[in-house]
């Protein structure tokens, strides 16, 4: 398999090194997995666009939609990087363990955390049960669209990270 290394500022297009150098004003660092995404000239500001939209979904639901993503998706990345991001949002170690098993204590984050399992396991084809508990807690056609849209950034980073193995650069979430 070819081997994939992340591209430093210098092996990327201006626009990019643009964005590198945001990033390094933001967070101290360029994250392996966006630099990687720079290998494509349009990929890093396309995919930043989408990942910073709007939502209706909380950060602390964004997040536990990204771990159990991630941990079905079997992303040791994106599962490092999420559990970190989780605690910054106020989860705890043990409710983030919980979230990758697939579950919560809170009822309404139960049903969420529950129906981004399963539409990420069954490739969209979710069980009804699932689909019921999560309108029955309250949520919306509209969380429902957001929900979709937040797996399918978290599977386009998870596949991206599957396929390069590219090193993870957060401290590694535990195994579970």
């Amino acid at each position: 398999m070819k081997d994939f290394k992340v591209p430093t500022r210098e092996e990327v297009t201006p626009e990019n090194q643009a964005i590198f150098d945001t990033l390094q004003k933001a967070l101290g660092f360029v994250p392996n997995l966006y630099a990687t995404i720079a290998y494509s000239g349009n990929g890093l500001a396309k995919y930043l666009a989408y990942q910073g939209a709007k939502t209706s979904l909380s950060n602390k639901e964004k997040e536990a939609v990204n771990l159990i993503v991630s941990q079905v998706n079997g992303c040791v990345y994106c599962q490092s990087a999420h559990t970190l991001i989780g605690k910054m949002n106020g989860f705890t170690e043990d409710e983030l363990l919980d979230i990758r098993r697939g579950k919560a204590a809170n009822p309404r984050l139960n049903a969420l955390v529950k129906l981004a399992e399963s539409i990420t396991a069954s490739r969209g084809n979710a069980k009804p049960s699932a689909v019921e508990e999560f309108f029955a807690q309250g949520f919306t056609n509209e969380n429902l669209v957001d929900l979709i849209l937040q797996i399918s950034d978290k599977v386009a980073m998870n596949y991206l990270h599957n396929l390069t193995q590219i090193p993870v650069d957060f401290p590694l979430a535990p195994a579970i």
